[in-house]
């Protein structure tokens, strides 16, 4: 089983710790100046995309010299950088993929991974892609489903409607439970919940849910 580790280019303050996803089935993507951080980082990325533009020629020297596979785009582009990253990432079949590098900055940057993300699941409802930086690890839920495992790294679960009304809710092994509700769009009702046992799980019938895991 295959995992796609993407860094893009934001506040590197806000990348996850990417040794906790070394190993010999892990690849790593570099978007623009996610590269560098990768590299400073002593990881070696498998590719890296993007328009580079946000790095110094020196940089880009360095990033493209020891990147096993590079890809230079031209500035203008309809795709983002995230988003060229993402359709590499698509293209091994990756049973996971998480995106870090799109926290803590632009805002407009973060919305447009977060749709991103969401494209690419609605797309690809086989691998689990997730947004995570070093306190939140952010997902989208399809109907079905869903187990949730114990995390202590990531305590608090909040649950939002992201594109229509969540319906016929059920939550279990969380300290809230709740049974065939409905999360509304606009509705903070379902924030901050906690597992309290080693498994939970929430399952819904129809809309898409936006799951949130965070620490303190």
């Amino acid at each position: 089983m295959t995992c796609i580790v993407i860094c893009s280019g934001g506040p590197k303050r806000e990348l996850c710790a990417f040794d906790e996803f070394v190993s010999p089935n892990t690849r790593f993507i570099g978007a623009d100046r996610g590269a560098l951080y990768l590299i400073e980082e002593g990881v070696i990325p498998l590719e890296i995309v993007g328009d580079f533009d946000s790095l110094s020629d020196e940089e880009w020297q360095r990033v493209s010299s020891i990147a096993l596979k590079v890809e230079k785009v031209q500035a203008e582009k309809d795709d983002t950088d995230t988003d060229l990253a993402l359709l590499k990432a698509v293209s091994y079949n990756p049973s996971e993929i998480y995106i870090t590098g799109v926290t803590g900055g632009r805002l407009d940057h973060f919305e447009a991974a977060l749709r991103s993300m969401y494209r690419f699941q609605v797309k690809n409802p086989h691998i689990h892609i997730k947004i995570i930086n070093s306190h939140n690890e952010i997902s989208i839920l399809l109907p079905g489903e869903h187990t949730i495992i114990r995390d202590e790294k990531f305590r608090y679960i909040s649950f939002f409607a992201y594109e229509n009304e969540v319906e016929n809710v059920t939550i279990r092994g969380l300290k809230y439970e709740t049974t065939n509700d409905c999360i509304e769009i606009g509705t903070s009702r379902f924030t901050s919940n906690e597992l309290i046992s080693s498994l939970g799980y929430i399952s819904f019938s129809s809309g898409i849910c936006l799951m949130i895991r965070s620490s303190d």
